[in-house]
């Protein structure tokens, strides 16, 4: 299940056996410390009570463990890291089944089916889980299955409203508006780092609704933020402008590799919605295969609109060269700059 709704169904379950896999590891972190907040009364308790493992665990060691009643505690918590259990590897559970290993693995399933009372085990991957193992389904029919989903700018929509929902906030079309264009610019997603930003919303202001000037000031440190108002300027096609962000970006000190891969990143995008809506995918529909947030990504699809497709594949021929011609002295800004002024002027 997703985060959200492991979030809410973990407090009213009483689960043994809990599965934490995927690439965002700050929902294995949230999730983690919310199984241990209902474990224990404190934190010495849960260092008295829970034995980490990781990597490799044999099966019937794992069940020994399991069905070992605790000394000095009441519960009895494995928590086991980077295990191999959940991976897809055929060619290892044929191996097991001829040396007779697949008995062991029965054994563990069994006991994951009927835990002792004083036992939790919480499994933790950094890997997305091979639903078709007989493992998975059993933690999943028998205890709870996280899926952390890496975050990407189209699916954030869901980490934002249960943000939101637990600061007991909501936001104005136009700070909507701003926050997928910001998140859409960001090549990496780190929810540690926006959720400590929306955090400090909640100290410049006691009203409920978050505005875009408040996000624009919570953001405005970011490079890849600030240049957001660059690629708006040239999706508009508005060289003046354009131009004017360009070098107040470079006075400002953001490195030209910084502004250089965005703009790639930019122009790429503009010229795949091209081809896109020429094949008749258009609107909303862009969100899947550019991997944007549906809103953007039908923005995005308007702005292509306004471009000719030689103008884009001649500015990203450009810019590959920029790369190499920046990063050995050959050139100086002034090949940004020509850049920006073909995608606003140039014409097929």
């Amino acid at each position: 299940m997703k985060f959200g709704e492991f979030m809410v169904k973990l407090p009213k379950q009483d689960s043994h056996v809990f599965l934490l896999a995927g690439e965002e590891h700050y929902y294995i972190d949230k999730a983690l410390a919310k199984i241990m907040a209902g474990l224990f009364s404190d934190q010495q308790e849960a260092a008295d009570s829970v034995q980490k493992l990781n990597g490799e665990v044999d099966a019937d060691d794992l069940v020994s463990m399991i069905n070992t009643a605790p000394f000095f505690t009441e519960k009895n918590v494995l928590l086991i890291r980077n295990t191999t259990l959940f991976k897809d590897n055929r060619k290892k559970d044929e191996a097991q089944k001829a040396s007779g290993k697949d008995k062991k693995l029965e054994r563990l399933l069994n006991v994951l089916a009927d835990m002792p009372s004083f036992s939790y085990v919480i499994f933790v991957s950094p890997e997305k889980a091979d639903k078709r193992r007989k493992i998975y389904k059993q933690v999943e029919k028998c205890g709870m299955v996280l899926e952390a989903e890496a975050i990407r700018a189209w699916n954030i929509n869901d980490w934002l409203q249960g943000k939101l929902q637990s600061m007991n906030r909501d936001m104005d079309r136009d700070a909507y508006a701003y926050f997928q264009g910001a998140v859409s610019m960001m090549q990496q997603i780190s929810l540690e780092f926006l959720d400590r930003e929306f955090d400090k919303l909640t100290l410049f202001s006691d009203d409920r609704r978050i505005t875009k000037a408040a996000l624009v000031k919570v953001f405005a440190g970011l490079p890849e933020v600030s240049i957001f108002a660059l690629m708006d300027a040239i999706s508009e096609r508005n060289a003046q402008k354009a131009l004017m962000l360009l070098r107040r970006q470079l006075d400002d000190g953001t490195y030209f590799t910084v502004i250089l891969s965005l703009l790639t990143r930019h122009v790429r995008q503009l010229w795949q919605a091209k081809v896109l809506q020429e094949k008749g995918i258009r609107g909303k529909a862009l969100a899947k295969p550019l991997e944007l947030n549906p809103f953007i990504a039908e923005k995005l699809g308007k702005a292509a609109q306004r471009f000719p497709e030689s103008v884009l594949k001649r500015s990203m021929l450009e810019l590959i060269d920029a790369d190499y011609w920046l990063k050995t002295g050959q050139a100086g800004n002034e090949i940004l700059e020509h850049t920006v002024i073909d995608l606003c002027c140039g014409v097929a």
